[in-house]
This record gives structure tokens, sequence and C-alpha cells, in this order.
């Protein structure tokens, strides 16, 4: 019978993760290597090792009722989009609401997570950590590994040509904290996801000059949307996802695409892809059209090769330039775990993104290792309510083989979908894999029911935005609370 749970990582995911414990009856121990949670949202101003690293600025990309934990509504008085700083402080009241400190150990890292002798019958794991110099081994029944995929910059170097020989400086988006360093330079970022149009941005304020160069060009979504409610909270509804769902995927495309191209020209600007938009994970950004507009932003194909003081780009042009961010991404490993996955260029071999199929009992699980097109704090709260059931033997999983028929299909299907990119590895859709999740914790919305019973819930939750509380009416974890929340949410929003 599981009762202890190691947790490695104390961000949005690792607290979600220690309240299903307790909700589930478990013991949970979190295992946090710095002296805070908060994980890649509580800004430091220098990076720290095996932490992801956010730079001063950062407002997230999903707004707040889209991206709260299901029980726990984020204040009315919060912005929109949140400041780094602000989704800390809802961390935060989240932490002291449900008591969850007490079961962090801070400044402990995790050294070795290995199988017992006897993990065939108990499925137990010894979890070796350090803290203060020195280690201890405990004994866990499960293990819930929450250290998200944004720790290791992604740097290829070897890609461009030249670089050993250039005199300015050049830094990884992970290092990069402010924009005061740049004043006067001209500045290259290399990358358009998010991170390098953010920081393309925010350097047009300041640098001389800035060049945002693009291998492949994208797609720019935008937080405002229609009649100026947040994007995402007008965009994801079940009623869309119907609509998405019946319709061919490259009508789906046109549609949103001409409502992108319809804000500015892609083409235009420069930045049209040669795929489609629902091939690459989209960027969000509302200022770049000004800054490209207003020349503060030149857009510039990729990089061909450095010379000791500019950059050649594969137009033929050149650039004088002083610095070169390299907004180029992450990967992902856990050496910590002994032989128990394998990760080969970001691919990683998991049912539902969550469990390893070849071990004799399921006792651990990967939270948060999703990029989702939408929020991820609601899925990596899901996934957290699903693992700890699965832990206690309330729900199986299917066999090995079913299991391994399932992520060979889900591969297929995004290699046949998505641009060939190391970011492409771990892509899910929103509503399609919450409900995925939501099925196999019982708590999937019954449509029927709702209409049948509740008519007006029934209608908000049909074609309004599929916010996280649509998963606390019913089943496990079921919240007083949920209804009121989903009839209340445009209130919130609007405050």
């Amino acid at each position: 019978m599981v009762k202890t749970v190691a947790i490695i990582g104390g961000g949005s995911s690792g607290l979600c993760a220690i309240k299903a414990c307790l909700q589930e009856g478990l013991e949970p121990i979190c295992f946090e290597r710095t002296a805070d949670i908060g994980g890649l949202w509580r800004f430091e101003e220098y990076p720290e090792e095996g932490r992801a690293s956010i730079y001063r600025s950062v407002i997230i990309n999903t707004s707040k009722e889209m991206m709260c934990f299901s029980d726990f509504p984020i204040p009315e008085d919060f912005p929109n989009y949140m400041h780094n700083s602000k989704i800390m402080e809802y961390f935060r009241m989240y932490a002291r609401h449900f008591d969850l400190l007490r079961h962090v150990r801070f400044r402990t890292s995790v050294c070795r997570v290995a199988k017992r002798p006897d993990f065939a019958t108990t499925g137990q794991w010894e979890v070796v950590t350090e803290s203060e110099g020195k280690q201890e081994a405990a004994i866990f029944d499960a293990v819930l590994v929450c250290t998200g995929h944004h720790t290791e910059a992604h740097l290829p170097l070897s890609t461009f040509p030249g670089l050993e020989k250039f005199e300015g400086w050049y830094l990884h988006s992970r290092d990069y904290k402010s924009p005061q360093s740049f004043l006067g330079k001209r500045v290259v970022v290399v990358g358009t996801g998010n991170s390098g149009i953010d920081i393309a941005v925010e350097l047009s304020h300041i640098a001389k000059q800035v060049f945002l160069s693009t291998k492949r060009g994208t797609w720019v979504l935008h937080r405002v949307g229609d009649g100026g409610y947040p994007f995402d909270f007008s965009y994801i509804s079940r009623f869309r996802e119907l609509l998405r769902s019946l319709l061919p995927q490259n009508a789906s495309s046109f549609l949103l695409e001409r409502k992108l191209n319809a804000r500015f020209d892609h083409a235009l600007y420069g930045l049209q892809p040669q795929h489609r938009i629902f091939h690459q994970h989209p960027t969000v950004n509302d200022d770049l059209p000004n800054c490209i507009i207003s020349g503060s932003v030149l857009v510039k194909p990729n990089i061909q090769k450095f010379t000791e003081t500019s950059a050649i780009f594969s137009d033929g042009t050149r650039e004088d330039i002083d610095a070169v961010v390299f907004a180029t991404g992450y990967s992902f490993s856990f050496p910590f775990l002994e032989g128990c996955v394998k990760v080969v260029e970001n691919q990683i071999s998991l049912y539902k993104f969550m469990f390893p199929i070849d071990l004799e009992k399921p006792t651990l699980a990967f939270i948060g290792l999703i990029q989702p097109l939408g929020p991820i704090m609601p899925i990596s709260e899901l996934q957290c309510r699903w693992a700890t059931r699965v832990f206690k033997g309330l729900q199986d999983l299917p066999p090995s083989t079913n299991m391994l028929a399932d992520i060979t299909q889900t591969k297929e299907k995004m290699a046949e979908r998505y641009v060939k990119s190391q970011r492409h590895t771990i892509q899910v859709d929103y509503i399609p894999y919450m409900d995925e999740l939501a099925c196999q914790v019982g708590v999937k919305p019954n449509l029927l029911t709702l209409f049948l019973t509740d008519p007006k819930l029934a209608l908000e939750v049909a074609f309004g935005p599929c916010t996280p509380y649509q998963y606390r009416l019913r089943g496990p974890g079921e919240w007083a609370g949920a209804r009121e929340a989903i009839l209340t949410q445009r209130q919130r929003v609007v405050r």
C-alpha cells in the first residue's frame, strides 16, 4: 500500500502534487533545491543551476481564469495577464491556504532515485538527497518528478559558423535578465518563440537597433482578444473545440490565420511561415507589430555566419552587431533517475506524457512535462490527481503493450502535424488532453446530465471558456464552489 511520496521540485507542479497527495491521504515530502517555492516563476537576479530562469519583466501568456488551480480562483483584483511577481503572490496564497509548505524541504537536491531490490513486489524507491553537504537516503513508495522542461539551455553554437571569432558578446535567453547592458547597442535576437519576441520588444526601447532572426517565421497570437477579453478566455471553449474537430485542419488553420493576418499581414512583416498555424507552438505578443512598423525591430532570416563584428544572414545581407541573444529553447533530462527513463533529443516514451511503461509497478510519474496549446498549471494539477490515484491502486494503467501502442500513435500524430523541432516533442492540445486525464480520474463534466439538471451551468460549460473549475464539478476531488466559480468567471475578468 503506497503511503509516502517523494516530490522532486517545488514549482507550480510540485505544489499541486503536494496537495493532491494530501487529498488522497498520502504522505508527501517535496525536495526543492533552492530556498523558496515558485520554480520557473520566481525571478532571481542571477540564474541558478538546475532551475528555470526568467527575466524581470516576464508576464504570463495565459489569463488568470484559464491558468488557476481548479479549486482556488485567482483574486478578482489581480490582472488578467499577471507579471511573474503576481504569479508568485498567487502561489504563496495557495500554499498558505492548503498548508503545503510544511511538506517542503528547501535547499535539498535530489542526487539519485533508484529502484529498491524488491521493486517488483513493493514498487519502492530509494531517494538520495543532499543538503548542506550531507547526503541522506530514504525509502519512498512512489515518486513524482516535477522539475519541468525549462532548466537546460539549448544552445546549438556549432550551427553558427564564425561565432568563435565574434568580438561582441552572446548569451542564451536563460541568462538575460534586463535590458540595461544593451543601451545603445546593435543586437540580434535569434529565435521567434515567446522569449525571443519578448526580449526583442523589450530591447527595442533601449538598444540602437534590434534584429530579430527567424529560421522559418512564426504566427503571432495576441493576449487581447475580441472586445478586449483575454484571447484564450474567448478561444479555448468546448464549442470551438467541437467545431475544430468537425472541420478539416486546413480549414481551421485558414480561419485562424485569416484572423491573425487581419490584425497585421505576417508576409508584409517578414514573419509569414511556410507551415500552417496549428503545425507549430504559437508565439504570443501584442507589441511586436508596432516595433516592426516603427523600425525599432527589423526582421531578418536565419544567420548564415558571424564575422568579428557582424552577422551575415541567409539573404546575403550583413549587419554590424554588438551582441547576440540566443532564444533557442531548452533541453530536458533527468540525471538523478538511474536508467529508468531515456531522453533522446527531447524525446521520452511516457504513457499520456506521465508514466514509464516498463516498470513492474506504476509508482513513478512525471508532472508538467508537456507543452500545451493553453495553460499548463491546470494540466499539472489534473495529472497529479490521476497519478496519486494510480499510486493508491484506485485506478490501473492498461497493459504495457496497449500503452506502447498509445505512445507510438501519439508520436506519429505529433510528427505528422508539427514542424520538426526540439520543442515539438511534448505538445498537447488543451481540451482534448484535459478530457483524457479527466476520463481517467472520473471528473470529466457530463454535458447531457448538466443540460437536464442545470441548463444555466451547462450553457456556460459548453459555450463559455473551458476553465479549470469544470474538472471539479463531479467525481473524486469534487469542489462545492465549482459551479459558482464557473458562473461568476466573466465578472472576475472584467473587474
